[in-house]
């Protein structure tokens, strides 16, 4: 696919008003979100990934990220975080801390967690989802702030299970 091509999609994407377009072809896989309230986010998947390298530097505006169809080793953010388990949504949503904003928080850095606890809730669609540990430890880390938008798979806490 063509510089200009890519281009031309972005800008029909961006002027139609459509949250998220995928297209894939042989050799690459584009996916274009556009969050309310932000700018396009382009993700390029590329078989070839010398050719991406050479074009997706040149759209201007867009937050790009390019991967490659070949599997990754995921550098650890720190030696000390290894044996963290990583808490993480099971949808795409809204992610809340309490089930009110004058309710207490569910958990917070420091608090015991254990299995079927609540510690969160995800509301999609209007539909506001508990979500329970599936673990017992410790919470170490909150990743998401209160009231924000979380994407499927996206890393919500650090447990530490000693």
């Amino acid at each position: 696919m063509k510089l200009n091509e890519i281009q031309d999609l972005i800008k029909f994407v961006a002027k139609s008003g459509v949250s998220e377009v995928e297209l894939e072809t042989k050799d690459v896989k584009i996916v274009i979100k556009t969050p309310a309230g932000r700018k396009e986010q382009v993700f390029v998947q590329s078989t070839t990934p010398q050719t991406i390298m050479q074009t997706v530097p040149a759209v201007q505006q867009i937050s790009t990220t390019v991967e490659t169809k070949t599997p990754e080793v995921k550098a650890s953010a720190g030696a000390d975080e290894s044996h963290y388990i990583t808490v993480k949504s099971p949808m795409i949503g809204t992610f809340y801390r309490s089930s009110s904003p004058d309710k207490p928080l569910f958990v917070n850095v420091g608090d015991e967690v254990a299995p079927g606890k609540v510690i969160c809730i995800i509301e999609a669609m209007k539909l506001f989802n508990e979500i329970e540990c599936e673990v017992k430890g410790k919470i170490v880390k909150v990743l998401v702030n209160d009231a924000t938008p979380v994407e499927y798979d996206q890393p919500l806490f650090l447990i530490d299970p000693s």
